[in-house]
């Protein structure tokens, strides 16, 4: 029995909502990706792609063996690490009564991971120097997003093509457009709070003068803005 797996999953969704997929990698003993797996989901929000990327990461390695998970979307990792406890505790409702965004998935994963040996790794996207196991996941799960086909190493599909978004250590990043007025105002933006309030994504407070960000439902942690939907 091997000591650990190490692995990574990812989601994508082009237009969040719109054509969406997920994928699942597992290194060898050297970190190098050994077996992987896509997938469609047809339309779909970046969040139930990431979810379900983990879900059949999940179900795809063996429950006895330590399993390192690297992941780059802080909603789904703090939505079965972090906020899963409490939205139990509470009927599957947020602080704020709401009901839970994507429960079903929440759920399924929360048993796959119930008495197994879990560690998950946040791993930033799109790097020049980031993560291979973690961009080979995304490269992946776009591509099936895009094609809308399964794929994978039990397929011998070929590996998945580099994504256009992941600068390269040659090509000098281009210098970020001027913002305008109206995109000052985007979902991008962040600022101080200048009273308390409540995050409408994960249901958590936040004090005046912590710092937020705008999303589809409002103001709220800058962590969960990618968890919007």
């Amino acid at each position: 029995m091997r000591e650990r797996v190490v692995a990574a999953c990812d989601g994508a969704s082009k237009g969040n909502p719109g054509p969406a997929g997920w994928a699942w990698v597992v290194a060898d003993d050297t970190e190098a990706p050994r077996r992987w797996e896509a997938g469609p989901l047809g339309r779909a929000t970046n969040n139930v792609a990431e979810l379900t990327a983990l879900e059949r990461l999940l179900t795809a390695v063996d429950p006895e063996v330590p399993l390192e998970i690297r992941m780059d979307s802080q909603y789904a990792m703090k939505a079965v690490t972090t906020w899963l406890p409490g939205w139990k505790r509470n009927g599957w409702k947020t602080s704020g009564g709401k009901p839970v965004a994507n429960q079903e998935l929440v759920v399924r994963i929360d048993a796959l991971l119930d008495g197994r040996s879990v560690e998950f790794r946040y791993v930033p996207a799109h790097q020049v120097d980031g993560d291979p196991l973690n961009d080979f996941a995304d490269r992946a799960a776009s591509q099936a997003a895009v094609v809308q086909e399964p794929a994978g190493s039990d397929l011998g599909s070929p590996v998945p093509p580099p994504s256009p978004d992941t600068p390269t250590a040659s090509a000098p990043r281009r210098k970020p457009a001027r913002k305008t007025a109206a995109a000052s105002s985007s979902a991008g933006r962040t600022l101080k709070a200048k009273y308390p309030g409540r995050c409408p994504v994960c249901g958590r407070s936040y004090a005046a003068g912590e710092t937020i960000a705008k999303n589809d439902q409002g103001w709220g942690h800058p962590e969960c803005r990618s968890g919007a939907s």
